[in-house]
């Protein structure tokens, strides 16, 4: 037994004495406090273009924050799932960890979908959660299957695959090759084998075909993982990472010019160029928290990071019922709770534009009181 676990450690190159990255956690609180932040400005109608998402073709800085939870993620499974070989636990039961946190993720993505109405003949199945379930289900297996190699030749070639479809395969009445919000690939088959149930009409950015992509995505964090927990030193690993990161969005704009850099297709190029990204953006936190022992400035993140999916699902879950929730303003007009906090507390003074951003970091603010009892209890809510 003792053997078997052994060479399956090796398998996904994790060394049990690797401490958590503290690093990692930041990043990921980082990530998380972005994402709670652009989904909720004090109105849609007033939001700083960095911080939309690029209407199609093209990036802003928020087109950047899912695909950093995903490579985190990808860091974070060869990691835990090496703690879990490193006890000894059998092949069944991680594989059966790895089936229950899929369910989980993907039926809190779809209760937010359908909260408070769950109306089953129109609920949304795609979604973000549900994308990081299917996502960690493949890393996951891959990861447990494969050593490095077959990991990297593995997000190559799902890159690839998804390149070859989109631009060769024919949409009825389109042709091939399209790229536009109408008549591409993915939005058809979205749109036939879930008509009714996507985010927008005929097609959804979280969608079936462009979810292969983001498992690559997912990879590059799983091989990232086996770089990190290697014997090199600190200054070699980050130096490793700032050229990853180099090669990759230098290679994701070579990309573009073929295959244009787009979120809600999630394109290769897109993938590449988001992975070089976060590798340098992980090189930041690394040597600033790893190595240079900065880390007083970091604890807000790493509230957030410790309890990373609570945090998205439960600010959420606020936000929608603050959405929902009607008042009747001093006029006798009926607005939300969300709006009249808006409009009573930041727009009054600060303007609609600058108040829809200071709502919306109010809210991220918000959220560290609580998430910071649950850290100083030492309370971290797995799933």
């Amino acid at each position: 037994m003792a053997r078997a676990t052994h060479v399956e450690s090796h398998h996904i190159a994790t060394s049990p004495r690797v401490e958590r990255l503290v690093s990692l956690d930041v990043f990921r609180g980082l990530t998380i406090a972005g994402m709670i932040l652009v989904n909720n400005p004090g109105s849609w109608s007033y939001v700083y273009p960095p911080l939309a998402h690029a209407e199609w073709h093209g990036w802003t800085p928020t087109d950047l924050i899912f695909p950093f939870f995903l490579f985190i993620m990808g860091v974070a499974i060869p990691m835990a799932l090496g703690r879990r070989l490193a006890r000894g636990e059998s092949r069944r039961a991680i594989w059966g960890h790895i089936a229950r946190r899929t369910l989980i993720l993907f039926a809190l993505g779809l209760f937010l979908n359908g909260f408070p109405h769950f109306d089953l003949s129109r609920i949304r199945i795609p979604g973000v959660l549900q994308r990081i379930a299917l996502c960690y289900f493949f890393a996951a297996l891959i990861a447990l299957k494969t050593k490095v190699r077959g990991q990297v030749l593995t997000a190559v070639a799902l890159l690839a695959v998804y390149w070859l479809l989109m631009k060769l395969v024919p949409v009825p009445g389109y042709g091939a090759g399209v790229l536009e919000k109408e008549g591409n690939l993915a939005a058809y088959l979205d749109n036939a084998l879930l008509h009714g149930h996507l985010y927008r009409p005929t097609w959804d950015p979280e969608g079936l075909l462009s979810t292969i992509p983001a498992i690559s995505t997912t990879l590059f964090g799983v091989v990232t993982a086996h770089w990190l927990t290697s014997p090199r030193t600190a200054r070699e690993k980050v130096l490793g990472l700032i050229g990853a990161g180099i090669v990759g969005v230098a290679l994701g704009q070579v990309m573009n010019l073929w295959f244009p850099i787009n979120k809600n297709l999630w394109t290769s190029s897109y993938a590449v160029f988001t992975a070089g990204m976060a590798w340098l953006c992980l090189a930041a936190c690394f040597w600033m928290v790893e190595v240079k022992g900065i880390r007083r400035p970091f604890v807000p993140f790493l509230i957030f990071g410790m309890n990373a999916i609570t945090v998205f699902v439960l600010s959420g879950l606020v936000a929608r019922i603050l959405s929902l929730w009607k008042i009747a303003r001093p006029d006798g007009v009926a607005i939300s709770v969300k709006a009249y906090i808006y409009e009573t507390f930041f727009a009054s003074w600060a303007g609609p534009w600058r108040g829809s951003l200071l709502f919306a970091l109010a809210y991220v603010a918000f959220w560290l009181a609580p998430m910071g009892l649950l850290y100083r209890k030492r309370v971290f809510l797995r799933i």
